[in-house]
């Protein structure tokens, strides 16, 4: 067999780098699919999460003309069920106070004068921020104990 030409050669590489770009083409199509698939099915999951909750919520609301107490005790029930639901989606509540003020965690927005804690101390929590470790939905609103000089 004669060795091929120099022509040959060039059509052959020609050849496979054509079929490794359609190739290519072909597995980010598939790609693009694919993810829209599974961005699709975990909407659909984070959705079926949140269904008790409105459940919950329009029965409270059917409810409403019942005994004030009664509705709010179902109201925080309803809120603490929307808590476990952002927890199991891995977004946790973050409310503690008497902690040391953490910039990853927190954002200031106040800073007032407690004699009872250290500097820099979370004194009282404005807004509860959800997430932990880096992967916060919401960062802790806090105010803070101010230095003492």
């Amino acid at each position: 067999m004669p060795a091929p030409t120099v022509e040959d050669r060039v059509a052959e590489l020609d050849d496979r780098w054509r079929r490794a770009v359609a190739d290519l083409d072909n597995l980010r199509k598939r790609h693009a699919v694919e993810l829209a698939r599974v961005r699709e099915a975990e909407r659909a999951r984070v959705a079926a999460a949140w269904l008790p909750v409105l459940d919950n919520l329009e029965l409270a609301l059917a409810h409403a003309d019942a005994d004030p107490d009664t509705v709010v005790r179902g109201v925080l029930a309803i809120r603490d069920q929307a808590v476990q639901v952002l927890a199991a989606l891995g977004y946790p509540r973050d409310d503690e106070t008497g902690v040391p003020f953490d910039p990853k965690r927190h954002e200031v927005v106040a800073v007032v004068d407690d004699a009872g804690t250290g500097p820099n101390t979370v004194v009282r929590v404005v807004r509860p921020g959800y997430g932990a470790d880096g992967h916060e939905l919401r960062p802790t609103a806090v105010a803070v104990s101010g230095s003492r000089e």
